[in-house]
């Protein structure tokens, strides 16, 4: 059986809401990473949101907003997506092909601790597989 765990990669970096936007996108850069989870208050244990490059760009950049001024808190939209470690990977494809989303935080004993992209997937499933959550993910409408 192939969990969540097996196929995430570790060490997730979390900014913290009050966080500006430019200073997020220095850490993506940084840490080669596309996402970062949002902690409430600095707390690394409360989870309020997930931080993509597209969403500073088309949230923040494209309205013609500050990226100095505006923080992930803004930007921090309903209730983020989790799955735990233990959970099997058609448990991941359902969460992530239901929710439509690309990423998903990887939780173990209620800590973060890894997060599962698409790059994951492709590095771990087969081509059906990943087809068959492509075409859920990605389909209009």
């Amino acid at each position: 059986m192939t969990t969540a765990k097996d196929i995430m990669h570790t060490g997730a970096t979390w900014i913290p809401a009050h966080e500006t936007l430019d200073r997020a996108a220095q850490l993506m850069r940084d840490h080669k990473v596309g996402a970062l989870p949002i902690s409430a208050n600095g707390e690394q244990d409360r989870m309020i949101g997930i931080l993509t490059d597209r969403d500073i760009v088309v949230g923040c950049v494209a309205m013609g907003h500050d990226p100095s001024q505006m923080t992930a808190g803004d930007l921090a939209h309903g209730t983020p997506r989790w799955i735990d470690a233990e959970a099997e990977v058609e448990a991941v494809l359902e969460e992530m092909q239901t929710h439509r989303i690309r990423r998903l935080p990887v939780v173990e004993n209620k800590m973060l601790i890894g997060m599962i992209s698409e790059a994951d997937l492709a590095q771990h499933l087969s081509d059906e597989q990943i087809a068959g959550w492509a075409a859920k993910v990605y389909a209009h409408g």
